[in-house]
């Protein structure tokens, strides 16, 4: 595999890195497994140049949302997030800024 050396404690040796997009789809998450995963995520694309970001959690019964929603509250780099409008996934998806 070019341009990525395995790491000896790599869990996931052959793993490849994806480029950000600013979406996260999280579908197939349960709540108590993003909590990680939200963070990294965004300090990877604030490094990565991005400021608005899309994170799409599905309607469900809310509890994922409230926690990226809770998360995101707590995180330094966002300025704000909000819910979606229709065109990007209503109440099913959320859109954060993070701050500049």
């Amino acid at each position: 595999m070019a341009g990525r050396e395995p790491h000896p404690d790599d869990p996931f040796p052959g793993a490849v890195p994806l480029p950000l997009d600013g979406v996260l789809d999280l579908h197939g998450f349960r709540p108590a497994d993003v909590g990680d995963l939200v963070p990294e995520w965004i300090d990877a694309s604030a490094s990565a140049g991005l400021t608005e970001l899309r994170i799409v959690h599905g309607k469900g019964t809310g509890a994922l949302r409230r926690t990226v929603e809770a998360l995101l509250a707590r995180h330094p780099r966002v300025a704000a997030f909000r819910t979606a409008g229709e065109d990007a996934g209503g109440w099913g998806a959320t859109l954060v800024t993070l701050k500049r």
